[in-house]
């Protein structure tokens, strides 16, 4: 492997294989260049109180180039940093000629010349040991030259469908980011078509100053196409081995592809029990052109506690509390117990409920878990109370990050209690819910959309109990835009019905109400019902037969951890299904204060009514909790 420079007309730039490379370096009156693929990153901004005057001088080119510069540069850095002394001045000086080369390379220029002088000295002709004890004046000067074009830009063998660089081409600018960006897309798509052991073979780039031209040749070597071979594990504790291969689902014996050890990545992840997942590639090819993979985890801590609340001025205060086991019988099984504690010196009385459910992963497919629930709730309501109980069986698939699809079969038993007197509902139900999340950010999100159907069919077991099915579905939208995404618009529409029974028949917590933190702020919890049920002294309140919600919010970053949040929510709830009969609607608007935290925006909302309602629920609205409100 060689580097030279052909005097007066071509350098010659020769890159090896893998991931050696050797590169030119030259030198001038006053110039000194490093390698172009050192330092790709920096800083930018200055520090009027520094001692050092940095003055950077750039002598034709582009007009990014200077900003570009200043932020790639150690000496800005240093500056910035308060590390002034003439020792750092001088190492970050000598370390800028790599970097400013490396920079003004990936943009295209081949003729450079820098000048990097230390109160009137050239900085690369100071020994590191003779640096001065002070620097006064720092002058970095600039010569891009001519920008410089692919006469040819080759990469070969190429798998069917490898994306390559859409300016890697003939008369593009050549830029050594594309050469790179080629390279590793030329790689990449070997081996998503089973040829794991794909390498660039060779690379030659011949910059020709006297036509300012770049003569770029990448020789790609796919190697075999190779299967999956064994997996071997190592670093579990408690974990049965047997289990953790199956939580992993490893494809042994398929074509090779990245995707599918991706997958087996995010299986162990998602399973809880792990802190660190490493697969490892075989560095050598095993007989029958198969490829091992080495597997080493690291258990997390066997259990886990945690709480959350959520307080409106109306509502009261909301506690949450869980506990986890993530590895109860040593197969990856999760039991989580949870329990909440809500409308704590609200209107109404309080509520409680207590859950538990054990997961376990890897049940029937790779991507599929089985879970079993039990849950227990009593709830007093403004206009009802409510006691519950549900067991359930289900199973939850997972096949990618964003999708997901759950259901189950369970047995419930509700007694209600309003002005009409005790109602005991018994049914079988199956709730069955299909997500499909493709947010940035699940807690904060600025980008993308969320969407969410689902239909949970009933059978009454007794004369009480109509048969039926309720149906959901509901989508969230966001957008970003400016500087650093400050803004942010939000939307949220969710609808939902119930066909089959009468409402007398329907179980009171399928039916539906708005008002309150989840469906219209500014407006009491449960505001907006239906009368239709007859009672004693007249129809009582329920919930109604369908809904509509509808909220938008506009979100802006004031500083890196305060927002501010302006919003308005809707809401009609009709009296029968399939949003026919007699309607209610409300609207409410505010505005609110984010504060970011490592799990999430703390949120803070007062929210006021704007229209509807039954003219009994106005005045101001406060509510508080963690996470943005959709």
């Amino acid at each position: 492997m060689k580097s030279w420079i052909k005097a007066g007309t071509a350098a010659v730039i020769v890159l090896g294989s893998g991931a050696g490379m050797v590169w030119a370096q030259s030198s001038g009156s006053g110039s000194s260049s490093s390698s172009p693929f050192s330092g790709w990153f920096g800083r930018s901004g200055g520090n009027d109180t520094s001692p050092v005057d940095l003055d950077f001088q750039i002598l034709g080119g582009e007009d990014n180039l200077l900003p570009a510069i200043r932020r790639t540069s150690l000496l800005v850095s240093a500056q910035d940093e308060g590390r002034v002394t003439g020792q750092d001045i001088l190492a970050a000086a000598r370390g800028d000629y790599a970097r400013i080369l490396g920079l003004l390379y990936d943009q295209g220029y081949y003729s450079v010349i820098i000048n990097i002088t230390l109160d009137g000295v050239e900085a690369a002709q100071i020994a590191p040991l003779d640096a001065p004890r002070v620097v006064r004046k720092v002058v970095v000067a600039v010569q891009p030259g001519p920008l410089f074009h692919y006469e040819r830009a080759d990469i070969a063998p190429v798998a069917p469908g490898t994306d390559l660089p859409r300016d890697y081409r003939r008369g593009e600018i050549a830029r050594t980011g594309d050469m790179k960006r080629a390279a590793t897309s030329g790689v990449e798509g070997w081996r998503n078509v089973g040829y794991a052991k794909a390498e660039v073979a060779d690379t030659q780039i011949i910059a020709d100053h006297a036509t300012n031209l770049v003569d770029s040749r990448i020789q790609l070597a796919p190697g075999p196409a190779l299967r999956f071979g064994q997996l071997t594990i190592r670093g579990y504790e408690r974990m049965d081995p047997r289990r953790l291969r199956k939580i992993a689902g490893f494809p042994e014996g398929e074509r090779f592809d990245p995707e599918k050890l991706d997958d087996v990545r995010k299986r162990l992840r998602r399973s809880g029990v792990f802190s660190a997942i490493t697969l490892t590639e075989a560095d050598y090819v095993s007989p029958g052109n198969t490829l091992d993979v080495d597997l080493l985890v690291a258990e997390q801590k066997l259990r886990r506690l945690g709480a959350g609340f959520e307080y409106s001025n109306t509502d009261g205060l909301s506690l949450t509390g869980y506990w986890i086991n993530r590895n109860l019988f040593r197969g990856g099984e999760r039991l989580r117990v949870d329990a909440a504690i809500s409308d704590i010196g609200g209107d109404t009385g309080r509520d409680y409920s207590l859950g538990m459910r054990i997961d376990r992963p890897a049940t029937i497919t790779a991507d599929t878990t089985g879970y079993v629930l039990a849950k227990v709730e009593s709830l007093q309501e403004e206009d009802y109370d409510l006691k519950s109980g549900t067991f359930g069986l289900g199973f939850t698939w997972l096949p990618s990050d964003e999708l997901t699809a759950d259901i189950s079969l369970q047995y419930r038993a509700l007694r209600v209690e309003d002005d009409s007197g005790r109602t005991d509902f018994r049914l079988f139900a199956l709730p069955t819910l299909v997500t499909w999340d493709k947010r940035d950010e699940p807690t904060d999100a600025k980008r993308g959309y969320w969407l969410s159907g689902g239909i949970t069919p009933f059978v009454g077991l007794q004369d009480e109990t109509g048969s039926g099915a309720q149906i959901l579905a509901e989508g969230r939208a966001y957008y970003s835009f400016g500087t650093d995404d400050r803004y942010t618009l939000a939307g949220r529409a969710r609808l939902g019905t119930v066909v089959g029974p009468e409402i007398e028949e329907t179980p009171r917590d399928y039916l539906f109400w708005s008002g309150g933190g989840g469906t219209v702020r500014g407006h009491s919890f449960e505001s907006l019902g239906v009368e239709v049920i007859p009672g004693p002294e007249g129809p009582i309140r329920t919930g109604g037969m369908s809904i509509v919600t509808l909220t938008a919010e506009t979100r802006i970053q004031i500083r890196e951890k305060i927002g501010l949040a302006l919003f308005a929510d809707a809401g009609r709830v009709w009296e029968d299904s399939a949003f026919s009969g007699a309607s209610g609607w409300q609207a409410g608007a505010g505005a609110g204060i984010r504060y970011a935290t490592p799990v999430g925006p703390l949120r803070f909302d007062i929210a006021t009514p704007i229209g509807g309602g039954d003219g009994d629920d106005g005045g101001v609205q406060v509510y508080i909790g963690l996470g943005q409100a959709f």
